[in-house]
């Protein structure tokens, strides 16, 4: 409210835009206090449509805001992390997928993937702790397979330590499988000599039933030749013969004397000859 009229019409005359030039000065830094960079304050002002000239952009950089938050003029990029196919194609590589499995999967190239890795691993080295470098050993090669997994279980890098970790897994399933191959052959041996075992005692049982224990070869060998006769017409040896053929063919004979008659006849019948005593009649 104006008490003087001289000062209201003045102010009534007064001009309501603001002046352009001040205006896009203002837009610009607004924009310039939410740019990270140089570029990105080229892009920021082109996008709204304010000029970025040499000139306007000498008077914004040091609006720029750093990552301590205060004005910079040069900015440190960042480590951004990774996006879900790059996230996704690492975790294949440490699972030991093929690369064109990888590839085709998340849609990176061979190159994109392989700087992915590299990346990561400058970044793990960067911050893994020094003292972790003193436990690594000058020659694993030299070291036992325990000392080397221990090694790489308690390594900062994730590939390695998912190496180890299959390795070890590998070792317990070829432990396992080394015992239960032991276990099996050691049965096999077993086996193999209770039969053989079994089969002696089946052929002492047969000699025993068989009244003998001559082999086969001695069984079925031809009796030395004996002249016809019965009783005392035969020696001390023929009749021992004929009674040792006789328990070889399933006839029971007395240790002493002479055989039966059906017992020489059958031996006679076997053997071509005829007795003595028949033989006269």
């Amino acid at each position: 409210m104006f008490n003087d009229w001289q000062q209201a019409l003045e102010a009534e005359g007064l001009p309501l835009n603001p002046n352009p030039v001040e205006q896009q000065a203002a837009a610009a830094r607004t924009v310039a206090r939410r740019a990270s960079s140089k570029e990105d304050l080229v892009l920021l002002l082109n996008a709204v449509g304010l000029p970025g000239d040499d000139e306007t952009l000498t008077a914004l950089l040091p609006l720029l805001t750093s990552t301590e938050g205060a004005p910079d003029m040069q900015q440190t990029p960042q480590a951004t992390a990774p996006n879900a196919f790059e996230a996704t194609a690492l975790s294949m590589f440490y699972a030991d997928h093929p690369m064109a499995e990888i590839t085709e999967a998340t849609g990176l190239s061979e190159d994109d993937v392989t700087a992915l890795v590299d990346a990561q691993q400058r970044e793990t080295d960067d911050t893994a702790p020094a003292a972790t470098v003193d436990t690594i050993p000058q020659d694993p090669a030299d070291d036992s397979v325990e000392r080397l997994l221990a090694w790489a279980e308690a390594h900062p890098t994730a590939g390695i330590r998912n190496k180890a970790a299959r390795v070890r897994g590998d070792l317990s399933e070829l432990t396992t499988r080394r015992a239960a191959d032991d276990a099996q052959r050691e049965a096999e041996e077993r086996v193999a000599k209770l039969t053989a075992e079994l089969e002696q005692a089946k052929e002492n049982l047969r000699a025993a039933k068989a009244g003998t224990h001559t082999t086969p070869a001695a069984a079925t060998a031809a009796p030395p030749h004996i002249r016809p006769g019965i009783g005392s017409g035969r020696t001390r040896d023929e009749l021992a013969a004929i009674r040792t053929w006789a328990r070889a063919n399933g006839y029971q004979v007395a240790d002493r004397g002479t055989p039966a008659k059906k017992v020489l006849d059958a031996y006679n019948a076997a053997h071509g000859t005829t007795d003595r005593a028949e033989a006269g009649r």
